[in-house]
């Protein structure tokens, strides 16, 4: 049976539980990279196979059902968040003036060119504004400094892919995870620049992260505490809960997490204030012009 970079496959060892897409192929073996998680795995030619169209079509089924379910919960979190907003900026309604917003600028690098894409058209629903760059793990580092001086984010999102590998050394070891470390390093990099965890909040991680390690290099947000594989589009909604958060409240660790797909196993936290800044009155641009 052969194989090319681009196709869909499962794993026979792991009884197909994941789907992947081929990323590179050298020798008998392939590099993987998760289809809906943020995982990359190593896997012999041997242990992989074909994903039929119909079984294709049933996965993407299923996961744009629950795609469609965590956005629903935004949503409604949303609407709450907004009527809360609505109240006190006009003094339990005593005010009629309509008030404006200071948008929320976010950061996101991404080490997945498709995995940055559809998190763009997330951010694009959600209604926030992104700047998203394609960087591979490894040069993240390196890259990070002048963009967030260029760009001056509130939010830096910061993934990719990961996995942690038993062969190379225990949990607590980030020499034992594949990209990790560079997750960290570019943490340690932004806080470098600005050390204000509530000016500038940062996520970083993806499937299987040392998350005590991105946690102790700056990070407000991480995955995975407990090493499993997180959604591709969950740093989106750790982001957007920050994002619409007026300025003088708290995110608890708890409300951040409950809009995501994998939740507290996957992701974790601190405590973080809130980025929405309002303002009034609103003017209208045809009213500044006359």
């Amino acid at each position: 049976m052969s194989f090319s970079a681009g196709e869909m496959v499962t794993r026979k060892s792991h009884k197909h539980d994941l789907l992947f897409r081929i990323a590179s192929i050298s020798g008998n073996s392939a590099l993987l990279h998760g289809e809906d998680f943020r995982l990359v795995a190593d896997a012999s030619l041997d242990d992989l196979e074909h994903v039929g169209k119909r079984d294709l079509e049933q996965r993407k089924k299923q996961r744009k059902e629950q795609e469609e379910f965590s956005y629903r919960l935004f949503r409604q979190d949303y609407q709450l968040m907004k009527e809360k907003r609505e109240y006190q900026t006009t003094n339990g309604y005593q005010y009629t003036e309509s008030f404006f917003q200071l948008p929320t600028k976010v950061l996101h690098i991404d080490g997945d060119r498709m995995y940055l894409r559809k998190c763009i058209e997330l951010y694009s629903r959600i209604g926030l504004q992104v700047h998203g760059v394609h960087i591979h793990e490894k040069d993240m580092p390196h890259e990070i400094g002048s963009l967030v001086e260029k760009i001056q984010p509130n939010i830096v999102v910061i993934t990719g892919h990961d996995a942690y590998s038993r062969n190379k050394g225990m949990k607590k070891d980030i020499r034992a995870y594949r990209n990790s470390k560079y997750f960290a390093e570019t943490v340690r990099a932004i806080r470098e620049i600005n050390p204000n965890l509530d000016e500038l909040v940062i996520f970083a991680g993806a499937c299987q992260s040392h998350f005590e390690s991105l946690i102790r290099a700056g990070a407000n947000f991480a995955s995975s505490p407990l090493r499993i594989n997180i959604h591709a589009l969950d740093p989106v909604y750790i982001a957007a809960k920050i994002a619409y958060t007026p300025f003088m409240e708290k995110v608890g660790v708890w409300d951040a997490l409950r809009n995501t797909m994998t939740g507290e196993k996957g992701m974790g936290g601190i405590e973080t204030r809130g980025l929405l800044r309002t303002g009034v009155p609103y003017i209208p641009d045809d009213e500044e012009d006359s």
